[in-house]
């Protein structure tokens, strides 16, 4: 490591359980994360921070002057812009060294599993059912740690899908393809702007203690959050052994 990298990492590198070690770890890992919206936002500008290596996003949107309340990846000067041009923009002005691919498009399943496959972790930012349980089968055919995030409304919840761990749990393993709740839009429902900004956050504080190795990942744990009450419940589950997606992976 360099001089200046002791000196922007140094509060990280203070932390007994992370390190040099730990911040080399981050260094050389390479996160993707799908969704560069309200919670791809929080999650791109802490990993670009904290000096991962390598990020890649995706998002094939562009920015509206509606998205501002929430996403603070993007400014009034972006909107019309790509989102991911935004996001780049954004991460190297917080971090000029780190890398960072951006991808405008909407990703077809070969193209997310090329990408998962030449990441370290992903980080599951998008809105919307389909595009989670790709990401998730991706994920698991891969043996990628995934960080999982949702927010609508007042409620927010994440957990981290981590099959390295061959008895851990798989997104559908919690929530069954074909079997979704009604899914709920910002756009027509509305979310409050902070609670994205709270979730998002956590998934990049997962996603380095997963890339450090340190502490203990909520594998096996749905964390939620009511934003009105600001009370946080725990849900625990475990894997599916007739999983469609990963009983046989």
């Amino acid at each position: 490591m360099t001089d200046e990298q002791l000196l922007r990492y140094a509060r990280h590198i203070l932390l007994d359980e992370f390190g040099i070690d730990g911040q080399q770890a981050l260094l050389a890992s390479h996160a993707l994360i799908v969704g560069a919206g309200g919670l791809g936002s929080p999650a791109a500008m802490f990993l670009a921070a904290a000096g991962v290596g390598t990020i890649t996003i995706a998002d094939h949107d562009t920015v509206d002057v509606s998205n501002l309340q929430r996403q603070i990846l993007h400014t009034t000067a972006s909107v019309n812009m790509p989102k991911v041009d935004s996001a780049k923009a954004a991460m190297h002005a917080i971090n000029p060294e780190v890398k960072v691919h951006a991808l405008n498009a909407k990703l077809d399943h070969q193209e997310l599993n090329s990408l998962v496959e030449n990441a370290t972790i992903v980080l599951d930012c998008c809105d919307n059912f389909a595009t989670r349980h790709a990401v998730n089968k991706a994920c698991v055919a891969k043996s990628k740690p995934l960080v999982s995030g949702a927010a609508i409304r007042f409620s927010g919840q994440i957990s981290v899908y981590d099959k390295r761990d061959k008895q851990a749990p798989c997104y559908n393993c919690l929530f069954p393809e074909g079997h979704d709740a009604v899914e709920l839009r910002c756009a027509t429902t509305g979310v409050l702007g902070p609670l994205v900004g709270i979730i998002g956050s956590m998934q990049a504080a997962e996603a380095i203690k997963l890339l450090s190795n340190m502490g203990t990942s909520l594998s096996g744990r749905l964390l939620c959050l009511d934003a009105l009450s600001m009370e946080w419940s725990t849900i625990r589950f475990k894997r599916d052994p007739e999983c469609a997606v990963c009983a046989t992976a």
